[in-house]
């Protein structure tokens, strides 16, 4: 039997799968690209835990802690004994070892070999406090260390709370921009059916699409900004470059305001400047302490054990080495210092006075920061009143006209100015409500409790 196969309907068979191989690669890259720039919306407490969870500033301020921990650590090790041993061996070659002495002669070996081993323990009995005002001066740097990190913490905070109002004011604007479109598109049409029934000019179209086109422009302004926000904010909270953050309406913007005294000595108690002010203060006084006790004596203990051995072998034999121990205690004073000290002391005084007059200019300033965003956040409060009133009005004006457009009584011209300014009376409304929710988070800052 003669069996024949078709050459060109395998090649066709072959392809299919090939085919449907490349469809499945393809399909699997745009799925791919679809889940990297996943839409996330996201709530303000998940974006600063987020932030604070990955923030590369605040692991750098833990690692600065850490090394802070460590040095009182290895100065609290100063106060333990030191220690040490040690084994040596010398050999003597001599090649002239004869010592003439008139009628007697010395003579000495050819050669001769030595061990010499030491061990000792030293230990500090008094030195006048220094190893003491040493361990009180590195715990109060740790202690400064500790609220630096509590400052970075509050800035990163701060930085994201900021970000994320900035991406809802965008995300809001951008929801008034395609309304109004959507309103502008209504009116275009409108006029057109209008011009075709002669009741408006040709010129009133155009002004409705000019506006359309005036208002595309925004929106255009705005998608960039978005993009700019929403990529700093990922890179903020450590999430991937492409994710698009979405924001859920916030009602952040009527908090009871107490009084302004309140928030300054909330201030006063809780800013981590002026505590560090309060923790230099101390490590000032520490150091004035330390520079004083130079001019005491000191006094301390050893103990000492000796292996000598003059043979070529270092394994001991009767005989042949001797083992000296020795026990000492040592006083003493560098008098000196009692007349060339008092200029370090006089200089660390200084320190300790600029530190005290630092502190009051710091206060100052606090107590500016708090009063001026006080100010900012009850401003920003009046003007959500002002702008709900101003909407009330200004859509009122718009119903108005848009009835007296219908009518032929108004022109073309007044209806858009009438859109536009209700256009920018709810645009104004969102962005006053978010720049109170933000102004209320910058005086919490500004008083110490953003993260309290």
């Amino acid at each position: 039997m003669n069996i024949q196969f078709n050459t060109t309907h395998k090649l066709h068979l072959c392809k299919i799968p090939v085919l449907a191989i490349v469809l499945s690669l393809l399909l699997m890259s745009l799925v791919s690209k679809k889940a990297s720039a996943q839409d996330r919306t996201i709530t303000l407490t998940e974006a600063v835990k987020l932030g604070i969870d990955n923030s590369k500033v605040l692991k750098l301020s833990q690692s600065k802690i850490d090394e802070a921990v460590s040095q009182y650590n290895q100065v609290k090790d100063r106060v333990l004994p030191t220690g040490s041993v040690s084994l040596a061996y010398n050999r003597a070659e001599i090649p002239y070892n004869t010592l003439n002495f008139g009628p007697s002669n010395i003579a000495l070996p050819k050669n001769a070999n030595a061990y010499l081993g030491i061990a000792s323990l030293n230990e500090t009995i008094f030195a006048g406090g220094k190893l003491k005002y040493a361990q009180e001066s590195t715990r109060l740097l740790t202690s400064i260390s500790r609220l630096d990190a509590d400052k970075d913490k509050d800035q990163i905070t701060y930085d994201i709370i900021n970000e994320y109002y900035n991406l809802y004011k965008v995300l809001q604007s951008k929801k008034v921009v395609n309304q109004n479109l959507e309103t502008i598109d209504a009116q275009i049409h409108q006029s057109q059916r209008f011009f075709e029934q002669g009741l408006v000019t040709k010129n009133d179209v155009l002004r409705f699409q000019l506006q359309r086109a005036n208002v595309e422009l925004s929106g255009i302004d705005l998608e960039s900004n978005r993009k700019i926000i929403n990529y700093n904010l990922n890179i903020l909270l450590g999430l991937p470059e492409t994710t698009q953050l979405n924001i859920a309406q916030i009602n952040e913007a009527n908090r009871e305001l107490g009084l302004l005294s309140n928030y300054i000595d909330t201030a006063i108690s809780n800013r981590q400047e002026l505590k560090q002010l309060d923790l230099r203060n101390k490590y000032a006084e520490t150091n004035i302490k330390t520079i004083n006790a130079n001019t005491t004596p000191t006094v301390s203990a050893s103990a000492g054990g000796y292996y000598v051995d003059v043979s070529g072998n270092p394994l001991p034999r009767s005989g042949n080495f001797i083992t000296p121990v020795t026990v000492g205690l040592t006083a003493a004073w560098n008098f000196g210092a009692l007349w060339t000290n008092k200029n370090k002391i006089a200089e660390a005084k200084i320190q300790r006075d600029q530190v005290a007059i630092n502190k009051g200019i710091t206060l100052d300033n606090v107590k500016n920061e708090v009063n001026q965003n006080y100010q900012n956040y009850m401003t920003a409060l009046n003007k959500i009143k002002l702008l709900q009133t101003s909407i009330e009005q200004a859509n009122e004006n718009n119903n108005i006209l848009a009835s007296k457009y219908k009518s032929n009584i108004a022109s073309a011209t007044d209806r858009a100015d009438a859109e536009t300014l209700l256009y920018q009376a709810q645009i104004n409304l969102e962005l006053a409500k978010a720049d109170a929710g933000l102004a209320y988070y910058t005086l919490l800052k500004s008083t110490g409790k953003l993260n309290k």
